[in-house]
C-alpha cells in the first residue's frame, strides 16, 4: 500500500487481487460496505443519494454521492456527524478502480480535509483499505 499526504489531501493507493465491479459492490452496496467498515450503512449510490456509514457509536460518517461510474469510479462528500472540524459533507472521498491482469489497483483521494484531521484519516483509510482488501478475499481472481 502506497500512502502520502499531499498538502491538502490523501492518497493511498493499494492493489487486491479481485476484479473492479467486486471491490466497487463493497462501496455501493449497504449490505457489504459495513464487512470493511462501520456498523450500518445506508448508501443510495446514485449522485445525490445519501452515504451514510455508523461507524462505531460515536462517530457516524455523513455525505452523498456525487459521481457513480460502475465498476471505476465513485465519488462521494464525508464528513462526521455533530462534529464542527470536519462537519457532514464537508470532504470529498473519491475511489478509482482500475483493472490489471491480476486483479484491480485502488486509488483513493481524500480532499478537504482541515490540516489537524489529515493524519487521523491517513491511519483510518490504511485501516480501512486493509479491511477492504481482506472483506473481497473470497471473490479473489486465482492464477
Amino acid at each position: 500500500m502506497r500512502v502520502a499526504i499531499i498538502e491538502d489531501r490523501i492518497e493511498q493507493e493499494l492493489h487486491i487481487a479481485a476484479p473492479p465491479e467486486v471491490i466497487f459492490s463493497f462501496f455501493t452496496d449497504p449490505a457489504k460496505h459495513p464487512r470493511w467498515m462501520g456498523r450500518r450503512a445506508a448508501l443510495d449510490a446514485r449522485p445525490g443519494g445519501i452515504y451514510r456509514c455508523e461507524v462505531n457509536d460515536t462517530h457516524t460518517v455523513i455525505g452523498e454521492f456525487i459521481l457513480v461510474e460502475p465498476p471505476n469510479r465513485v465519488v462521494f462528500t464525508w464528513g462526521f456527524a455533530g462534529n464542527d472540524a470536519v462537519p457532514p459533507g464537508s470532504s470529498t472521498v473519491s475511489i478509482t478502480l482500475t483493472a490489471t491482469p491480476d486483479g484491480t489497483q485502488l486509488h483513493l483521494i481524500h480532499t478537504g480535509l482541515p490540516h489537524p484531521a489529515l493524519g487521523d484519516h491517513e491511519e483510518g483509510w490504511e485501516g480501512y483499505l486493509a479491511q477492504l482488501a481482506a472483506a473481497v478475499e473470497p471473490y479473489r481472481l486465482r492464477s
